[in-house]
């Protein structure tokens, strides 16, 4: 009998390798085609954007740090998801990590639901992974602008894991809360699949090497939101998705907004935001840009409307896209706008940069009834590139300087001249304080008129002195007006 058992498993063995054989031979070659065939994505990328370091490598892999966190999966035990059957579910969770009650409070919410968190007795620890559409309300309201004096409700990640994650598809609202992730790591603290992440009334301060928020594809429209993102990543990478903002404010990463175009075929739009930027001048890592626009395959487009960006190397970037900039203000950059390939429109904003206004290294550029400030080289056109400009004005000590014009053997007059040609006219008055005010004012940099005036260039235009042929005053009392432009003895 047991040789008969023994003969029966034998058997049973030999038959499972026969069958297991042909599909260890299917895998070799499929597994060999992956890796030999080309990346076109890679292949199809603008040169430009290779002097940023791919971040997708090295995104957070949340498979491998909660295999759970997929929908169709009940933590902790596994098993088919049960949704929840509550409208409203109210969790206090404040003061006791680790207890999981946030992440319970999400799976009672019935799709469409709304969970109320309340955080007395401080933050409340979790990672909430939302699967069904749902809204999160922070009780007591919040007011952004004072974030700092008040004590809002507190959804705070764990380390190194997230704050909030977004199914596809999936409709989250955010309302008077605080969503705070101070060691972050390589996770950010907003994670959207394709999902739609409304916020309103929202802060978020994050700290980490990611960004504070991460959309691949979907929808993310925030309102009257503040975000204080301590990291060399942008603070919010929109990935193919529409990103929406208004009345937002965005500091602390050293860049401000990239967005990569997708296919949704709905330009994003950045409305009354508020763009800060940490004045990163190194020249290695990532570069400091206040709002990047890539594209690879689909032409999108991005409009930028009342929108104040300072503090960035690049103010505003454009890689194989289309921007539209209009009635905003750029300031505290060493290059305010670049066109690396794509369209860029800019209208009726004004510039202060260090080195130069904008910048066209390929693509098209359209210039109107603008305002640049500080800058060395008003614009810059490579041979590739299109620029069309006009009806600007400028105002630089360095740039609008006059020439000396002879009038009388060795006595010269300053005469500013301007080329219709050019684009722009240089102003010769003090810039005015109030604009000031509204740009490098608002950051406490001391008032600067960026207007050249020759020295005693009032009492000049008084009609007393004149200059030498290297611009130094020479004063003279006996003769006035026109009588300085002659010859004494004739008289």
């Amino acid at each position: 009998m047991k040789t008969f058992s023994l003969s029966l498993f034998a058997l049973a063995l030999a038959a499972g390798m026969t069958a297991a054989a042909p599909e260890a031979e299917a895998q070799t070659p499929a597994r060999v085609e992956s890796q030999t065939r080309p990346n076109f994505g890679l292949l199809l990328d603008p040169p430009a954007s290779r002097s940023r370091p791919s971040r997708q490598s090295g995104r957070w892999n949340y498979g491998a740090h909660r295999p759970d966190w997929r929908p169709g999966y009940q933590p902790p035990y596994g098993g088919p998801f049960r949704p929840g059957a509550e409208e409203i579910v109210l969790v206090d969770c404040g003061g006791n990590p680790g207890t999981n009650a946030v992440e319970d409070a999400v799976r009672r919410v019935r799709p469409g639901g709304t969970l109320v968190i309340r955080a007395r007795a401080g933050a409340c620890v979790g990672w909430l992974n939302v699967d069904k559409p749902m809204t999160i309300i922070g009780e007591g309201g919040f007011d952004p602008r004072r974030w700092n004096e008040t004590t809002p409700a507190v959804l705070q990640a764990p380390d190194g894991m997230p704050c909030i994650t977004v199914a596809s598809g999936v409709r989250l609202e955010l309302r008077d809360i605080v969503l705070s992730s101070p060691r972050g790591g390589d996770a950010a603290c907003i994670v959207s699949y394709g999902g739609s992440v409304i916020g309103n009334r929202l802060g978020i301060r994050h700290a980490g090497d990611e960004a504070a928020i991460y959309a691949d594809g979907g929808e993310v429209d925030l309102r009257d939101t503040v975000i204080d993102a301590q990291t060399i990543a942008p603070a919010i990478y929109a990935d193919g998705a529409t990103l929406t903002t208004w009345e937002a404010v965005i500091s602390g990463a050293q860049s401000g907004i990239e967005i990569l175009i997708g296919g949704t075929g709905q330009p994003s739009r950045i409305d009354s935001t508020t763009i800060s930027g940490t004045e990163n001048a190194a020249g290695y890592g990532p570069r400091s840009i206040g709002v990047l626009v890539r594209s690879r395959r689909d032409l999108g487009r991005v409009d930028v409307t009342n929108t104040r960006i300072c503090g960035f190397t690049e103010g505003v970037a454009v890689e194989g896209a289309a921007l539209t900039v209009s009635h905003s203000k750029i300031c505290r950059a060493d290059r305010g706008a670049i066109v690396y390939n794509g369209e860029l429109t800019l209208t009726d904003s004004r510039v202060r940069a260090e080195a130069v206004g904008v910048a066209v290294s390929s693509g098209r550029a359209t210039v109107r009834n603008n305002t640049f400030v500080g800058v060395r080289e008003v614009f810059y056109r490579d041979y590739r590139a299109q620029l069309d400009v006009s009806s600007n004005r400028v105002w630089s000590d360095q740039l609008c300087r006059p020439r000396w014009e002879p009038r009388y053997r060795d006595r010269y007059a300053p005469q500013w001249y301007q080329r219709p040609d050019q684009g722009y006219e240089c102003q010769f008055t003090a810039y005015p304080r109030d604009w000031w005010d509204e740009m490098d004012g608002a950051y406490g940099d001391p008032y600067a008129s960026n207007a050249y005036l020759p020295d005693n260039y009032g009492r000049f235009q008084q009609g007393y002195g004149w200059y030498d042929q290297n611009g130094r005053y020479i004063d003279d009392n006996q003769s006035r007006g026109d009588d300085r432009w002659r010859d004494r003895r004739r008289r």
